[in-house]
């Protein structure tokens, strides 16, 4: 399915907002969630579908000094 991901189109298998996450390998511990403008709790991911053309921005922390 194609979604627009952190604003470039990209063709995804995915069927919920977690199943997002988990194609780009991120620890969702560390990551933060907007579908068409809203943050979505990590505990709605899995409940979350996602649909062709969605907006979703991913927000990936990282550690370093």
């Amino acid at each position: 399915m194609e979604l627009m991901i952190n604003g470039e189109k990209q063709e995804v298998e995915a069927n919920t907002l977690l199943d997002v996450v988990s194609h780009f390998n991120l620890e969702s511990h560390l990551v933060v969630t907007e579908v068409d403008g809203q943050i979505i709790d990590r505990d709605q991911w899995d409940q979350t579908t996602v649909k062709p053309e969605m907006k979703i921005e991913l927000v990936h922390f990282v550690g370093g000094g």
